[in-house]
């Protein structure tokens, strides 16, 4: 990076810190605590605490708008560095990262580091930890990445995401205890822009209201009806996904992931949907799970593994001569997403492909923590429950109760204070399933439960989780649905004084 780039995204990152403080200076707590923002000293001084092993990692990402081909039409959409697939981005457990960030967009945009503990000046909420990049503009993302796992990046600014401003981010173990030949990572997701509208054209379909008698509701109508998944226990999604890909793939041009007989290949699996939840497996053959959300489990073989937006699941398994392949079908809608695993050049694809994946199969909260992840015993110092409210009929989305509002983001904020061992019991009110994703922590779901930041929540259904109150400042919990979030389904863990 050179010094200009480094002065310029220096002091952009200053004038958005300054910006945040000044926002949040008008909303303190009714009992006169202190709010600890994400410009607070002891931000910074707990992210020291954090294992740093004196390596710095920097890498540059430029958001903006390029012309590429998705499912072999030419389209204009956005992403980063000018590439359907954005890089992957690779650290050592212990390094920093640095993430220099130029905004070629012709709106604002953010960056934030999915499901990783960071300090709260970097997980890149507009509004609530610093200010949106501004056209033109530049901003230095800096966090010491201490824990190990398959994670992954995207922006924070509205229907960004479901474009393609969205990458990985995989964080080696220097001790890792697997041991596997070959590795790849797998990102999942579900396409609309450039098909007949943008995913903000779709929100305002949306919004428009499902239960409003003037609703256009013909075949060109990007809303979804009587879409149902047994498996998440109801309506699976709300849009008409056109294509779905692998690695920035359609079935049209897949991948192929090159291999021997009896190779061992490490799976890490993203789901960077914005509506859809995918279930992912490999015909005929079962898969060993081995984590979910970065933390390792109790390993499980399974026929397939369901994954909601913005969950990640790393599996083993061991290649068979041939062509396999590693197929994914979303939840309670049409279409698939393919990748060959392939031993050879004279290997070639079945002939036909299963619409069906069956046999043994679960999701990341179904399975159980590795006792080397279970959070200690602790007294529960403090409790919450999030009521997940709404409805398609006016397309209006909440937590108990309220849309939230980035205007006046503390108003029925759940606090908490450093030090405290957290209950969080979720009820679903609506007759949707919702990801609910927590920023900045993990948590131990109940009963020996898997480590995770994002969980599935079944309509009608209870999901209680407990996490560590470890790091201080003003954190985002939401829907992973991008237009449930959109609508108003989130909320702040607030950290007080």
């Amino acid at each position: 990076m050179s010094e200009l780039l480094a002065r310029r995204t220096f002091l952009a990152a200053v004038a958005a810190a300054v910006a945040v403080s000044t926002l949040a200076s008008c909303s303190s707590p009714a009992s006169g605590r202190h709010r600890i923002l994400s410009t607070d000293p002891l931000v910074a001084t707990n992210e020291t605490r954090r294992h740093w092993n004196g390596n710095t990692t920097a890498a540059q990402l430029v958001a903006a708008q390029f012309m590429t081909s998705v499912a072999g039409k030419s389209i204009s959409t956005w992403g980063y560095n000018g590439a359907l697939v954005a890089p992957t981005l690779r650290v050592t457990a212990g390094d920093k990262l640095k993430v220099a960030v130029t905004n070629s967009l012709t709106e604002a945009t953010s960056i934030h580091w999915h499901g990783v503990a960071l300090q709260n000046a970097a997980d890149g909420v507009p509004g609530l930890t610093q200010q949106a990049v501004k056209p033109g503009a530049e901003f230095a993302y800096e966090f010491r990445a201490a824990t190990p796992g398959t994670y992954w990046y995207h922006s924070h600014v509205e229907m960004q995401r479901a474009r393609g401003l969205f990458g990985a981010l995989v964080i080696d173990d220097p001790q890792e205890p697997l041991s596997y030949d070959r590795e790849w990572v797998v990102v999942l997701d579900d396409w609309l822009d450039g098909f007949g509208g943008t995913p903000d054209s779709v929100l305002t379909a949306l919004t428009a209201g499902m239960g409003m008698s003037g609703m256009k509701m013909d075949s060109s109508s990007p809303v979804l009806m009587n879409s149902t998944s047994a498996y998440l226990g109801g309506d699976a999604g709300d849009v008409k996904i056109p294509v779905h890909l692998m690695n920035g793939r359609s079935t049209s041009e897949p991948e192929t992931f090159a291999a021997k007989p009896g190779d061992r290949i490490r799976l890490r699996i993203i789901n960077a949907a914005a509506d859809t939840a995918y279930r992912i497996g490999i015909p005929g053959q079962q898969m060993l799970l081995t984590h979910a959300d970065g933390f390792p489990t109790t390993p499980k073989s399974v026929d397939a593994v369901v994954l909601g937006m913005g969950e990640r699941i790393d599996a083993l398994v061991t290649v068979k001569e041939g062509t396999s392949a590693l197929l994914s079908l979303p939840e309670g809608k049409v279409g698939n997403a393919v990748g060959y695993i392939s031993t050879g050049p004279a290997s070639t694809p079945p002939l036909s492909m299963p619409t069906q994946l069956t046999g043994v199969v679960t999701d990341g909260g179904r399975l159980k923590a590795d006792a080397s992840v279970l959070l200690p015993d602790a007294t529960v110092d403090r409790t919450h429950q999030l009521d997940l409210t709404g409805s398609m009929a006016k397309y209006s989305w909440g937590i108990n109760g309220r849309s939230f509002d980035m205007k006046n983001p503390f108003a029925r904020a759940f606090e908490v204070r450093t030090g405290e061992r957290v209950r969080v019991v979720v009820t679903n009110s609506t007759t949707m399933w919702h990801p609910l994703h927590l920023h900045g922590h993990s948590f131990q779901l109940a009963n020996g439960g898997a480590r995770k930041d994002t969980v599935i929540v079944r309509p009608k259904q209870r999901v209680t989780f407990e996490f560590d109150a470890d790091n201080p400042g003003q954190w985002l919990t939401h829907c992973h649905n991008a237009y449930h979030a959109a609508r108003g389904m989130m909320g702040v863990f607030s950290y007080v004084s």
